[in-house]
């Protein structure tokens, strides 16, 4: 059973269409990068997902339970960090957390033993006595993953949890979504394109309510090109690659003193586009120092879909008559 499943959803807000026939299936145990510019409808599916908004159109369900229908039973498999996780700053750490764990209908029984896994796992065992309007805003940020996961939640969504963490806090919580991705399903919203990288092993790609791309991170990183650098006194290096069957561009690279760099992308796969190119420059004696396949980076592969979408990287604003409505979804993306 999928742990999420959305068929053709639509969210208008006035004028602004949020979300466009959005479609898509999560598997148990998947840990999904959400990515999208401003106003992308990132935040509108999040809603919809944890029952708090209804779509105008389509279906969604988490867990095999649909969201329209029973809102409540949906919120009882699901943790949720919003970006600005809300906290009543007046309450200690421990108190809260508490108060959250009795919310969520954590049993007596249970209670202490899951609340003692969530402050461990998120450092927070030397501040529960502190105010929560008293710590930092990383430790913030702590508190609310651990109120998000302290009924061991099977959907984890979470909205820009590495906000304000300092670098080694990141790598914390980098691991913590690792281990929690064990036994839960997990849904990560961020802007920053390395937090995906690091964490995430498929991506849904959003613009202007539209997803425009859902893959596994190695397939959408993944280009049908190689690097090679050849001695530079080598003669008709860029023809002959070009010779090369199934190449579709030779392009020149800066290389060093010694060595030209060309990059070379083709129809084949990469692993044999890499033999044809070692088998062309053996075939004619050349020296090479470097051969091997060009990764795309997350940022590159972003900016070739918006392009291709004839949106740019970013949204466009909205039209003035329709940015009161538009600001209800742009202030929260």
């Amino acid at each position: 059973m999928p742990a999420i499943e959305t068929k053709g959803l639509a969210k208008r807000y006035g004028a602004v269409r949020a979300l466009d026939g959005v479609s898509f299936t999560v598997e148990p145990g998947e840990i999904i990068g959400l990515l999208g510019p401003n106003g992308a409808g990132k935040t509108t599916l999040m809603k919809i997902l944890t029952g708090y908004l209804q779509p105008d159109e389509g279906d969604a369900s988490v867990g095999g339970i649909e969201v329209v229908e029973d809102p409540l039973g949906v919120q009882r498999r699901i943790g949720y960090l919003p970006e600005n996780a809300p906290a009543y700053g007046e309450m200690v750490v421990q108190e809260y957390l508490d108060m959250m764990a009795t919310l969520r209908g954590v049993a007596d029984g249970d209670k202490r033993r899951q609340l003692s896994w969530a402050i461990r796992a998120t450092g927070l065992e030397d501040f529960l006595t502190r105010p929560i309007a008293k710590l930092s805003k990383g430790y913030r940020q702590r508190v609310g993953i651990a109120q998000a996961i302290v009924h061991e939640p099977k959907l984890l969504i979470l909205d820009e949890p590495t906000s304000g963490l300092d670098p080694n806090q990141i790598v914390e919580i980098r691991a913590l979504i690792a281990e929690l991705a064990q036994s839960a399903t997990i849904v990560l919203s961020t802007h920053i394109l390395s937090e995906v990288e690091m964490t995430c092993e498929r991506v849904l790609l959003m613009s202007r309510g539209r997803l425009r791309a859902d893959a596994k991170l190695s397939e959408l990183q993944a280009a049908n090109a190689a690097v090679v650098a050849v001695e530079r006194d080598a003669e008709g290096v860029e023809a002959a690659l070009g010779e090369i069957d199934g190449v579709d561009s030779v392009e020149e690279k800066p290389g060093d003193g010694k060595y030209r760099m060309w990059r070379v992308t083709g129809e084949r796969e990469e692993r044999e586009l890499r033999l044809a190119i070692f088998e062309c420059v053996r075939d004619r004696g050349w020296l090479i120092s470097e051969l091997r396949s060009d990764t795309r980076s997350l940022e590159s592969v972003f900016r070739e879909l918006a392009q291709d979408s004839g949106l740019g990287t970013e949204a466009p604003q909205p039209g003035a008559e329709t940015v009161a409505d538009a600001k209800k979804e742009e202030a929260t993306a």
